[in-house]
C-alpha cells in the first residue's frame, strides 16, 4: 500500500462555507431566544444575537481543523472533536454500505456528504462514520475505495504472487502489498425511473407530512408574531364563505381540499425524491442506487451483505397495483425510515416491475417473490375476526350501557355498529395477507393489511429462531415464529402457525439447530418457569 493511502486526509476547504450556515440554522431557536431575552431585559437583543451568531460560526469552522480521516489496509479511521477528542476506528470488513448525499448547497459548491454504514445499527449514531463534506470526485473515489477494495486487494495479491514466483523467492517469504490502479468494472442497469411511475406518487400519502409541517409552521409563526390569522382579509373571506355552507357540504369540501393538497404534495415529493432514479449492479458485487432532483443521493450496497428483499404495499398503493422494493441488509433503515435510510431499491412502481426487479436482484426463482404461499388455516382466521370484532363489540356494549344510564350521545354506539362491517373486511384482508413458504433457500413470509409486506429472507442470514405463544394462541394451538437476523428489522415473524409447522420451518432453515428441542419429530415438553404458571412457554432462541 502506498504511503499516501494511509496519510491523514482533511475535509474539503469549501466546507467552511457550508458548516457555519448549517450551525446557524441548527442554533436558530437559541439565537431567537437570545434576541427576545436581550430585547426585553436591556435592549441589547440584536447585539447578543450577533455574538451568538459569531460563536456559532466559529464553532462551525473548527470542524475543518479538527476532523481528519484515513484508510489503512485494515481500518477506516476518523479523528474529530475540539475539547473532547475522539478517534473512530472501523475494520474494513465491517463496511456494509456507502451513502453519498449532496443537497443543493453541496451541489453548488461541488461537495458531497459520505456516510459509511458498518452494520451495527440503522439508528442514529449506531455505527455510521460521516464525513461532511468532501469534494464530489473525492467522495465518489472513496466509495470505490471502501466497497471495491476486496477485489483490488485480491488482484494485487495475485500480481505479487506471480512476480515473486517468477523471481523465485523463498516459499515462506511474505508478499509485499502491491498498489495497482482500480479498473472500472461493468455496470448493468436493473431499473430506471419511467415517467408513468409518477402516477403512483399521490397514493404514497407522503403529503400528509407536508400538511402537518406547514400547519405547525404557520401556527408557530402566528403565535410568535401575535398575529390573528382570522383577521387577514383573504382568510376571513374564505372562512366566511365556508361557514355559510351546510355541515355535510363543509365536511365534503374540507375532505376534497385536503385530498387534492395531499395528492399534489405527495406527487411533488415523489419527483423530488426519486427523479433520476437508477438501480445498477456492479461487476465487483455491489448494487448502486442513484436518485434525487434537488438533493441527490447515491447508495452502494455490497451484495454479499444483502440478506433478502421486502415488498411493501400500503393499502392505497396496493389498490392501484403498486409496490415498493426494500433491501434487507445491515446498516440501512427499513420500515418508516427506508426512504431516508437509503434501503429502498425501487420507488413506488407497478407491482409487476417490482417483482421483475426483485428476481434480477436475487438472481433466483420467481416463486420467491411471486409464488403461492401456504395459508395459516381456520384457527388463524378465527383469531383475526375475534380480535377485530371483539374490540368493536366491547366498545358498543360499553357505549350502550353509558347511553342507558347517563347522558352519553347515541351516536357513539351507532358509530360502533357502522364500524362492524369495516372491521370485518379488515380482518378478512389480514387473513388473506397471511402466508409463508420455503423457496430456493429463502424463508418467505407475508403479513399486514393497511401495509402488507412480503419478505424473502435468506437462510444464511438467519442467526436464530424464536417461538412464542400468548395465552390466546395456546388456546388456539398457534405460535408466532420469529427468524432473527442482523439485517433489516432484526426479526421477521411468521404469525399464527401451528407449532409443528413452526418447528418444520425452523429446522429446514437451520438444519440441526433445534434437535435438542425435538424428539422423534415432535417438540419436547416445554420447560416450566420456576414460580410461574405451568403453561408459560419459553422461547427457543439461538444465536
Amino acid at each position: 500500500m502506498s504511503a499516501t493511502v494511509t496519510d491523514w486526509r482533511r475535509l474539503s476547504p469549501r466546507m467552511l462555507v457550508i458548516h457555519p450556515i448549517q450551525e446557524v440554522v441548527r442554533a436558530a431557536p437559541a439565537l431567537l431566544g437570545l434576541l427576545v431575552a436581550g430585547s426585553s431585559s436591556g435592549g441589547h437583543g440584536p447585539l447578543w444575537s450577533l455574538v451568538g451568531v459569531a460563536i456559532t460560526v466559529l464553532l462551525g469552522t473548527t470542524r475543518w481543523f479538527t476532523t481528519t480521516y484515513r484508510i489503512t489496509p485494515e481500518h477506516v479511521q476518523v479523528r474529530k472533536g475540539l475539547l473532547h477528542r475522539k478517534v473512530l476506528t472501523v475494520p474494513l470488513d465491517r463496511v456494509r454500505t456507502v451513502d453519498v448525499t449532496s443537497n443543493i448547497l453541496h451541489r453548488v459548491l461541488g461537495l458531497a456528504r459520505v456516510e459509511v454504514g458498518t452494520g451495527r445499527s440503522d439508528r442514529k449514531g449506531g455505527g455510521e462514520l460521516k464525513l461532511d463534506a468532501l469534494g464530489a470526485p473525492e467522495a465518489a473515489h472513496l466509495r470505490v475505495e471502501l466497497l471495491h477494495r476486496e477485489n483490488r486487494t485480491a488482484t494485487a495479491a495475485t500480481t505479487a504472487a506471480t512476480a515473486t514466483t517468477a523471481e523465485g523467492p523463498a516459499a515462506d517469504a511474505p508478499a509485499a502489498p502491491v498498489a495497482i490502479p482500480w479498473q472500472a468494472g461493468v455496470e448493468t442497469e436493473l431499473a430506471a425511473l419511467r415517467p408513468e411511475w409518477i402516477r403512483f406518487g399521490p397514493f404514497t400519502l407522503s403529503g400528509l407530512i407536508t400538511v402537518g409541517i406547514i400547519a405547525g409552521f404557520v401556527s408557530r409563526l402566528a403565535s410568535e408574531g401575535n398575529v390573528n390569522l382570522g383577521q387577514i382579509t383573504p382568510v376571513k373571506t374564505t372562512l366566511g364563505w365556508f361557514g355559510s355552507l351546510s355541515l355535510p357540504v363543509e365536511i365534503a369540501t374540507a375532505v376534497l381540499v385536503l385530498a387534492v393538497f395531499v395528492a399534489v404534495a405527495s406527487t411533488l415529493g415523489y419527483v423530488l425524491a426519486f427523479w433520476g432514479f437508477r438501480l445498477t449492479r456492479h461487476s465487483s458485487g455491489t448494487l448502486h442506487v442513484n436518485r434525487g432532483l434537488i438533493t441527490t443521493r447515491a447508495t452502494t450496497i455490497e451484495e454479499r451483505r444483502l440478506r433478502g428483499l421486502e415488498f411493501s404495499e400500503p393499502l392505497l398503493l396496493r389498490a392501484v397495483r403498486g409496490a415498493r422494493l426494500i433491501a434487507v441488509t445491515t446498516g440501512l433503515r427499513v420500515g418508516q425510515g427506508a426512504q431516508r435510510g437509503g434501503s429502498m431499491l425501487l420507488p413506488p412502481a407497478p407491482r409487476g416491475e417490482a417483482e421483475s426487479v426483485a428476481v434480477r436482484v436475487l438472481g433466483g426463482d420467481a416463486a420467491t417473490v411471486s409464488g403461492p404461499l401456504v395459508p395459516h388455516g381456520p384457527a388463524a382466521r378465527r383469531r383475526r375476526f375475534t380480535r377485530a370484532l371483539g374490540v368493536v363489540v366491547s366498545w358498543i356494549v360499553v357505549c350502550l350501557v353509558l347511553w342507558e344510564w347517563s347522558d352519553l350521545p347515541a351516536w357513539t354506539w351507532v358509530a360502533g355498529l357502522a364500524l362492524l362491517p369495516v372491521t370485518a373486511l379488515i380482518a378478512a384482508d389480514r387473513y388473506r395477507s397471511l402466508g409463508h413458504a420455503l423457496v430456493a433457500g429463502h424463508l418467505v413470509t407475508r403479513w399486514g393489511s393497511l401495509v402488507r409486506r412480503r419478505v424473502a429472507l435468506e437462510y444464511d442470514g438467519i442467526i436464530g429462531w424464536n417461538i412464542e405463544r400468548s395465552f390466546f394462541q395456546r388456546r388456539a394451538g398457534l405460535v408466532t415464529l420469529t427468524a432473527t437476523t442482523a439485517a433489516g428489522r432484526q426479526g421477521y415473524r411468521v404469525q399464527d402457525v401451528a407449532l409443528a409447522e413452526a418447528i418444520r420451518l425452523a429446522s429446514a432453515g437451520s438444519p440441526g439447530l433445534l434437535d435438542p428441542f425435538v424428539s422423534g419429530g415432535t417438540p419436547r415438553p416445554e420447560p416450566q418457569v420456576s414460580g410461574g404458571p405451568p403453561d408459560v412457554a419459553q422461547p427457543l432462541v439461538s444465536g
